[in-house]
């Protein structure tokens, strides 16, 4: 009996309405997010290690990207502070992303990733204020500085005898 009781219970919560609404039944006609879908895409991998790849999608949005093998020198210092020159292999990458904000605003970030970093570029960047400005300079003066003085002394050679070989040469 009490199965029957626990079945029945079980019926009744499982033909119940769900409460959970698709997006469409939320926001009716006021869906105001469209779908959006990938217009166009290409992926080019190669057996050197280098690649492209980009897509395009329905809201204008885009992005590319290409990336290369190329052969690094670094510089490594071993726990005694000798330094040797190695060559490795890494990755350089460049791209470029382009997009519409909702409030209409366009978008463009460049980029290039190699041994110099992480190089972004785009107006929408913050950029770092530049203070213009002159150094201070130090003052110069007019008056020379102190010599040391410069002392000159003959020091005392001590007498040495020259023996001759007979011929009237000196014998060195």
């Amino acid at each position: 009996m009490k199965l029957f009781i626990i079945a029945a219970i079980l019926a009744v919560a499982a033909a119940a309405p769900s409460g959970y609404k698709t997006e469409e039944e939320k926001y009716g006609k006021d869906y105001k997010y469209p779908e959006i879908t990938v217009t166009g895409q290409s992926d080019e991998r190669n057996l050197d290690g280098s690649g492209k790849w980009n897509y395009a999608q329905s809201d204008y949005a885009t992005r590319e990207e290409a990336q290369e093998q190329k052969k690094f020198i670094v510089t490594k210092v071993d726990d005694y502070g000798k330094e040797t020159k190695e060559e490795v292999y890494g990755n350089t990458n460049k791209g470029s992303s382009y997009w519409v904000s909702p409030e209409g605003e366009k978008f463009t970030l460049t980029w290039a990733a190699d041994d110099a970093g992480f190089q972004p570029a785009g107006a929408h960047l913050p950029v770092a204020p530049v203070h213009v400005y002159e150094l201070p300079v130090a003052p110069v003066h007019e008056y020379e500085l102190p010599v040391a003085p410069v002392h000159e002394y003959e020091l005392p050679v001590a007498p040495v005898h020259i023996p001759f070989n007979g011929k009237g040469f000196k014998i060195y």
